[in-house]
């Protein structure tokens, strides 16, 4: 099976449903988005110290393929037979978000991105999911999306914040570093 189609060689592609878009779509910006975030996930996960991640990790790139669909269908258009996410997803993460929180010192400034390897490709991924959100919101302004959609990427990028502190509090070579202003 060949890989390419030649079908967006005029800058146009397919929705979920078979609508062709210009691929300067704010649909193709949200969803193009939330798959670069599952690749960053995918940096993440080869990383071997990050192993202790990876039943989360793997559930989260789970749940990105199924918002990407979900951002890929026209409005209106039904995806069959997908299990949505749901609010109850976004009460897991903030549940994590709590446990992890439990073993980490209290965050009293604003923290450098970056630590060990792990630490630092989590905050890459946390960026990259804010873009993803504000592609989404944007999207939202325009279509109708789930807001649902939304939550989910704001606690997710929480998510990947509170995962970094976690992978540069418990990982070998991790050192979380305070900005403290331009006085330190």
């Amino acid at each position: 099976m060949r890989i390419y189609t030649k079908t967006g060689d005029g800058g146009e592609t397919s929705l979920y449903g078979g609508q062709r878009v210009k691929k300067s779509d704010t649909r193709l910006e949200a969803y193009g988005t939330v798959d670069e975030l599952n690749a960053a996930l995918g940096l993440v996960l080869a990383q071997p110290d990050a192993a202790v991640y990876r039943g989360s990790l793997k559930e989260i790139q789970a749940d990105l393929f199924i918002l990407g669909t979900e951002l890929a269908a026209a409005s209106g258009e039904a995806v069959n037979g997908l299990k949505l996410l749901t609010e109850a997803r976004v009460n897991e993460l903030e549940q994590e978000m709590d446990k992890l929180a439990q073993e980490l010192p209290e965050l009293t400034h604003f923290v450098f991105p970056g630590g060990n390897l792990v630490a630092s490709y989590l905050h890459q991924a946390r960026t990259i999911c804010r873009r993803a959100e504000r592609a989404t919101v944007k999207l939202s302004e325009i279509e109708k999306i789930r807001p649902v959609a939304v939550q989910y990427l704001n606690r997710l990028a929480d998510y990947l914040f509170m995962l970094a502190r976690h992978a540069n509090a418990k990982l070998p070579g991790g050192k979380e570093e305070l900005w403290l202003g331009r006085e330190q």
